[in-house]
């Protein structure tokens, strides 16, 4: 494991030079302390020793595939990852912050738009880390921000960094309706790029994984046209 030096570590998974090289120029000027991984199996043994607080890693690797490596990452840690691609369509996207990602660039892109979103994923955790309660307890449902653990009747829930935001940003407001846009401007970006369906995609994966039938849901409850809302520990009661 590498020694804390304070500065913000960032890993760079990305085979090619004329890519890597003044992007890695780009995050040293910017105060980053950057390495960089070629392969999805020097990525995965690298973030191990390095213990980055973002992963940039692109998909397109000459040993894996990098949504492959995606999970892999996330099973292992929380660490922030923003995937860099070419392909940008909807369900690339999609498919990529199901998977855990936290950010989606397509290429080319400029250094200086892929440090505001690595800063932008850095205050947000910042925040989260200042916010968070010990523990929420509604119901048979524990949420524990701290330790970004769930749990339903002392069962584990296992979720993805997205659904775990959500979930987490529903309950604080339990008993309340969340505005669709604040919910992909706080959990995702409020610059947030592309459709919002990736918001409905998350809520659906969550209910899946809270056993909460969506045509009588206990958890979570939609207001259609405006947002969604977690029951209050009210309704949750024995």
């Amino acid at each position: 494991m590498t020694a804390d030096t304070g500065a913000t570590r960032i890993l760079v998974v990305e085979d090619e030079d004329a890519i890597s090289e003044p992007l890695m120029g780009a995050l040293a000027r910017e105060g980053f302390e950057a390495t960089v991984a070629r392969t999805g199996r020097e990525a995965l043994s690298l973030a191990e020793q390095v213990q980055p607080h973002v992963v940039l890693l692109d998909l397109m690797l000459p040993d894996a595939d990098g949504r492959d490596v995606c999970r892999d990452l996330r099973r292992r840690s929380d660490v922030a990852i923003v995937m860099l691609t070419a392909r940008g369509t909807e369900t690339d996207r999609i498919v990529g912050l199901e998977l855990g990602a936290d950010d989606y660039v397509v290429k080319p892109f400029s250094s200086a738009e892929l440090i505001a979103r690595i800063r932008a994923i850095l205050r947000r955790s910042a925040a989260r880390r200042e916010d968070a309660p010990v523990a929420v307890t509604i119901g048979e449902l524990e949420v524990d921000e701290a330790a970004r653990r769930v749990a339903v009747a002392g069962d584990p829930v296992d979720l993805t960094r997205k659904e775990f935001d959500l979930l987490a940003r529903l309950v604080r407001d339990a008993g309340h309706v969340v505005r669709r846009e604040d919910l992909m401007a706080e959990v995702w970006d409020e610059n947030w790029f592309g459709s919002t369906k990736t918001l409905d995609v998350h809520i659906s994966s969550l209910r899946r994984k809270l056993s909460d039938d969506p045509e009588n849901s206990r958890y979570v409850h939609t207001t259609r046209g405006v947002g969604f809302r977690f029951a209050s520990p009210e309704e949750l009661a024995p």
